[in-house]
């Protein structure tokens, strides 16, 4: 194997970032080398780049969506072989916080997040624990397997177990792009109805509906409260969905809630928006929750929905780029050209 790779990398100072040769990394102990297939754009790859998230290194690969092959297996790793088709998990456990010492691994109290905390996988290789690794069924596709792990697993998350939606209750999405396309295909899959989807696109729009949703309403119509009203027999909503965390789309959620309806917050900005007077918030019995990530066991789950057709995510990739045009994909994204689901990086 050779001793260097190409790699994206992300200098937090100058916000530059260029392909560089770097050194393949060495394997500690439990750990894999995985040869990248494709790797995700994500809008969080854009916030730690416009300084919205912080950074935590000076210099760092990004990129934590990523499908790909064992290449080498490092000491003490039992159970895979080089050449698996594997996911890489985005996140890495402290394995030594009160939660991680009682099981709760996925409740870390540290948890290090994979293209901020350490080097992620716009590059040809990424190194992986091999516990957080999944497998990918023989019929499922790289590029599909890659966005897995965050575009479809933090919703299945926000849907699942934050949400904790259930058969026939009414569900809104605010924001139906990335994040809130898969949430709109996972509720109606765990039996959600109606689905109401809200946004300012029409094309983003005309998409939720042939995905899913049974309504589909612009944010701007001040008639808004009244169709949601309608759609849901006057009862309003049992779960909104916040896909973009704004004030706007966060109280505008908020507000179409029915008495003791859950409020799920995904998207993430610097806004900060309020939940109005207690008396109101209190009397109508509403919770509001925030929601980050998933399980490693969701990609397993959700690996084998695809695989069984359960779950189509063949529009979720609108584009592909190289590693060298990582530029090209970010810009798109952030402009959202051709309103982007997911753009892949390829090494």
């Amino acid at each position: 194997m050779l001793e260097t790779m190409r790699a994206q990398r992300f200098y937090a100072d100058t916000k530059e970032f260029a392909v560089e040769d770097v050194p393949i990394p060495q394997l500690a102990h439990g750990e894999v080398l995985v040869k990248v297939a494709f790797c995700g754009i994500c809008h969080s790859d854009l916030s730690l780049i416009n300084g919205t998230f912080p950074s935590q290194q000076a210099v760092v690969t990004q990129g934590h969506e990523a499908s790909g092959t064992i290449a080498k297996i490092g000491p003490g790793v039992t159970g895979w072989t080089e050449g698996d088709r594997v996911v890489v998990a985005a996140g890495r456990p402290c394995l030594d916080c009160v939660n991680c010492r009682r099981g709760d691994v996925s409740n870390c109290l540290r948890i290090r997040l994979m293209a901020f905390a350490y080097d992620g996988a716009w590059a040809q290789y990424t190194v992986a624990q091999a516990f957080g690794l999944t497998r990918i069924p023989d019929n499922v596709s790289m590029e599909q397997a890659a966005i897995l792990a965050d575009a479809v697993s933090t919703p299945y998350g926000a849907v699942v177990r934050t949400g904790k939606v259930g058969i026939g209750e009414s569900v809104g999405v605010w924001g139906v792009g990335g994040v809130g396309t898969h949430v709109v295909q996972l509720a109606r899959l765990v039996g959600a109805a109606p689905i109401v989807a809200v946004d300012i696109k029409p094309a983003v729009l005309d998409r939720a509906l042939a995905l899913g949703a049974d309504y589909a309403f612009d944010a701007r119509d001040e008639a808004l409260p009244d169709r949601i009203a309608e759609a849901t027999g006057g009862r309003q909503l049992d779960v909104a969905f916040d896909a973009v965390g704004l004030t706007s789309t966060f109280e505008q959620a908020l507000g179409s809630l029915t008495v003791g309806g859950r409020l799920v917050g995904i998207g993430m900005s610097g806004d900060a928006p309020t939940i109005g007077p207690t008396s109101m918030f209190n009397l109508t019995k509403r919770q509001v929750l925030g929601h980050l990530g998933y399980q490693n066991s969701d990609i397993g789950t959700l690996a084998n929905l695809v695989s069984r057709g359960r779950l189509d995510l063949s529009r979720s990739i609108s584009d592909i780029v190289s590693l060298e045009d990582v530029a090209e994909g970010i810009e798109k994204l952030e402009k959202a050209d051709g309103d982007p689901i997911r753009i892949l990086v390829q090494p």
